[in-house]
């Protein structure tokens, strides 16, 4: 029956056209080949579509307010599951082609293939690793080893460990590397979440295996495969591109990263779960997250900037995630792609959140007079 239902999915227009703007990322890559093939002004076309179309676009379209049915059958959503599986072997073969062409390009100087490189990194890091996060989520062996497979283009497989394991259980508290800390700017945060996040991840699956009685090194341990995916991405490039194809390779993972890391860091800036006392916290509740409606980025981002719903019940699929109204989670003044752009100048940042950090604060927690020991993570670590 479910089978029927998914070939009934994938022949009603209807579902295609609704379906049809979270298909907008696709475009991006010809980009990326327009760049290549003709240099010049246009290795930037990827950033300036990526960060400026897209918040020119939520300016536009405005803000979608309105939800689908949570209870959707997992076969009507064929549409919107098919666009993160074809990502992820269409950003494979963009980007090793691009490793194998670029090198030999000769009417492109090595400025024009650093920029080029750049943007490649921005939509590796913006959508690829975006549709990573969607696809771990999920039970289905083929949307995991997709995950994996995207993750490891960008050299930070751990981040699927670190996510299920450490962030959805400690977010909102000092045992959460990537929940930023109240006037924490992001080119502290940035360093310090490299480090404790990977620091993180391993020691999650250590426990995880401890607790079946099997050492770290068990063959079972994630992180063998994380290494051999990562390793055999960095063997191909060589191969493709040699020592040229090998550094492009590099700065397109690092730009991703970053892009990552943005987006963490303005996902849950200055909001914390209340403690309860002995290492106990509050569970996670909407408020625990900033959200924004804006219909494009949304659309470029297939709905993670409804954050709120996503750790509320982080095994609904992107199309049907949950928005919320402001007085049940806090709201986001922009789209993620202005304010990844604000966070890389912390006193526009502060200006900007600090205020909403304070209201957010006694909207929902008039009782605590002192935000210190949240602030110094002085507070005992969660269980």
């Amino acid at each position: 029956m479910t089978t029927q239902r998914s070939f009934i999915a994938a022949a009603d227009p209807a579902t295609l056209v609704r379906a049809l703007p979270f298909w907008l990322s696709l475009g991006l890559l010809p980009l990326a080949w327009v760049g290549a093939v003709w240099g010049g002004w246009t290795v930037i076309l990827l950033p300036v579509v990526t960060w400026y179309l897209f918040s020119a676009l939520d300016a536009v379209v405005g803000l979608d307010t309105e939800n689908s049915d949570p209870n959707t059958p997992e076969a009507d959503l064929f549409w919107y599951r098919a666009v993160t599986l074809i990502w992820a072997p269409l950003q494979f073969i963009t980007l090793f082609g691009l490793i194998w062409y670029v090198p030999q390009a000769a009417h492109l100087g090595t400025l024009e293939r650093i920029m080029l490189f750049l943007g490649v990194g921005v939509i590796t890091g913006t959508v690829g690793i975006n549709y990573s996060h969607e696809l771990m989520h999920q039970k289905n062996r083929l949307e995991r080893w997709c995950a994996d497979i995207l993750l490891a283009m960008v050299l930070y497989s751990h981040f699927r460990s670190e996510h299920l394991l450490v962030h959805h259980r400690y977010v909102g508290t000092a045992r959460d590397p990537v929940t930023a800390r109240y006037n924490e700017g992001f080119h502290r945060f940035y360093p310090r979440v490299l480090r404790q996040s990977l620091v993180s991840a391993f020691g999650a699956e250590r426990d995880m295996l401890a607790r079946k009685k099997r050492p770290w090194h068990d063959r079972s341990n994630p992180f063998f495969r994380y290494w051999a995916l990562q390793g055999g991405m960095l063997a191909l490039a060589a191969i493709l591109g040699g020592w040229s194809g090998l550094g492009l390779f590099v700065l397109q993972a690092g730009v991703a990263i970053w892009q990552l890391e943005l987006v963490n860091y303005i996902e849950h800036y200055g909001l914390t779960r209340k403690h309860l006392g002995e290492g106990k916290y509050e569970i996670v509740q909407p408020r625990h997250s900033w959200n924004a409606a804006h219909r494009a980025s949304n659309w470029l981002l297939i709905n993670l900037q409804r954050h709120s719903d996503h750790h509320y019940k982080p095994d609904r699929r992107f199309p049907v995630l949950q928005t919320y109204r402001d007085t049940d989670a806090p709201q986001l003044p922009y789209g993620y792609p202005v304010m990844t752009m604000a966070a890389m100048v912390p006193p526009l940042w502060r200006r900007i959140m600090n205020p909403r950090v304070r209201k957010w604060r006694a909207m929902y927690y008039p009782e605590i007079t002192d935000w210190t020991p949240y602030a110094k993570s002085r507070l005992p670590m969660p269980r």
